[in-house]
């Protein structure tokens, strides 16, 4: 019997096909070796584990196979995705999508920009000078920090305010966020001990006056964003936290998570802290992220008095999270945006989506149904109404009203369905309920729509591509 690894051809042999000399020049030498290689092996133990069972394809077949493969590896692993799950902080897919401006400053800056230069005077300036003015006037504050997310924000507060000392937190706070990432844990990596008072649903002022003493550095309250405990609670308000921290000379932080500039009751999302109330409110320090309910790129924001920034500002850590020039300049552009609300609710994606009238989700997917009901791949699609939520750790107990077009695919399941479009160009992502692929329209962009009728079309005709290939 013949050994079928005696059919597989040499490296050397496949790299003269012309698929693959191709490639060399494309691509480069090194890389086209190392991926043949790679492919052979496969083969290899492919060949090994079925023995006289596999056909081995002739090199020209392989060639081709193993140039699509390097392709396909070449693509870029960040690629650009229509959201149509619904969730408009979805995580995995980046949260917030920026607002044009934001994009177009990022473009901006991105060769040579004065990101530490004062260009009037020719002396060296700080960074954070390119969004400090906009937070202390859209907040109230006395001046502003900028580090790479809020995670990073709340460990470098409590390293600078808090080292070897006691900060004071709910027991009913101590939160876990995405990632197995946990307050306690964060506090214990900032060298700060944690002072838990109170109980997980009830913790009263008294508490934390009785928990204050010699050791005490900051008390600090956060916002429990990603659940909710209701029935028999209690907790004092910021106001009683300050009026504590006051009389008893202890500052106050406020992490409120997510973060809102605005009131967002307006969209039918309440409990949401706003940055500006915390300040009002007294807090010393105010922490939240600019990707979330801001609606900016990814950064944690600290804001409040003078005396703490500065010492944060100070701290040897802030330099390993600082932000970058182009972070700095998208966050500048979405803060501006701020000054007139009308106009932020008209530019800033996250605004647009949350504030679209149900009856305009409703007429668009109304509209989509019937386009998308005649692609080959699709049997049925029908325009349902729905729920969804805000996401990326944010009121989950609160539903948003939505429109979806739910399509039932023709012969393949609603799970390849899925894929299909997952891996197409462009990638769409929806979700399934029911047996059945819902495309979500609270979070697509109305110009997307005509994309998603022309990449479920080409289903049909991509499969059947596919199905040729892998017979020949």
């Amino acid at each position: 019997m013949q050994n079928p690894l005696r059919n597989i051809p040499s490296v050397n042999e496949l790299l003269e096909s012309p698929q693959l000399a191709n490639l060399v020049d494309r691509v480069s030498h090194n890389v086209v070796v190392t991926e043949v290689r790679g492919f052979l092996d496969r083969i290899r133990e492919e060949a090994q584990s079925t023995a006289s069972e596999m056909n081995i394809p002739t090199p020209s077949e392989l060639a081709e196979r193993i140039a699509d493969w390097i392709v396909k590896g070449e693509e870029p692993a960040l690629r650009p995705v229509i959201n149509a799950t619904g969730i408009l902080l979805h995580t995995g897919l980046g949260r917030a999508p920026l607002a044009k401006e934001a994009v177009q400053a990022m473009a901006d800056v991105a060769e040579y920009a004065s990101v530490e230069l004062d260009l009037a005077t020719g002396e060296r300036s700080q960074r954070v000078a390119a969004v400090e003015k906009l937070l202390k006037e859209l907040t109230g504050a006395e001046a502003a920090a900028v580090v790479n997310n809020n995670a990073a924000a709340t460990l470098l507060t409590l390293a600078a305010i808090g080292r070897d000392h006691e900060v004071i937190v709910s027991r009913g706070q101590l939160i876990e966020i995405g990632g197995s990432f946990r307050l306690p844990d964060v506090m214990s990596a900032s060298g700060t001990r944690l002072r838990e008072v109170g109980t997980t649903n009830k913790t009263r002022i008294g508490d934390y006056e009785a928990a204050i003493g010699d050791e005490t550095a900051a008390m600090m309250r956060v916002h429990t964003s990603n659940f909710k405990v209701v029935g028999f609670t209690e907790e004092p308000t910021l106001a009683e936290l300050v009026a504590l921290g006051r009389r008893r000379n202890v500052p106050v932080i406020d992490d409120i998570g997510s973060g809102a500039l605005i009131d967002f009751s307006k969209y039918g999302i309440s409990d949401e802290p706003i940055a500006s109330e915390s300040i009002k409110a007294g807090a010393d320090l105010v922490l939240f992220s600019g990707d979330k309910l801001v609606g900016g790129p990814q950064c944690g924001i600290i804001v409040g008095r003078k005396s703490h920034v500065q010492k944060i500002a100070k701290h040897p850590m802030m330099r390993a999270m600082r932000v970058d020039k182009v972070i700095l300049a998208a966050l500048a552009a979405t803060l501006r945006l701020y000054r007139d609300v009308p106009t932020a609710e008209e530019s800033l994606p996250l605004l647009a989506r949350l504030s679209a009238p149900v009856e305009n989700l409703r007429n668009r997917a109304e509209r989509l149904a019937p386009q998308l009901a005649a692609a080959a791949a699709i049997r049925s699609a029908e325009a349902i109404e729905g729920k969804t939520y805000l996401g990326g750790g944010s009121v989950p107990t609160q539903q948003i009203p939505t429109w979806c077009v739910a399509l039932t695919p023709n012969e393949m399941t609603v799970d390849e369905l899925s894929k299909r479009l997952r891996i197409g160009t462009p990638a769409i992502v929806g979700r399934i309920q029911q047996d059945r692929l819902l495309l979500d329209l609270r979070s697509v962009l109305p110009h997307q729509d005509t994309a998603i009728v022309d990449a479920v079309g080409r289903i049909e005709t991509e499969v059947k591509a596919q199905s040729s290939r892998e017979s020949a």
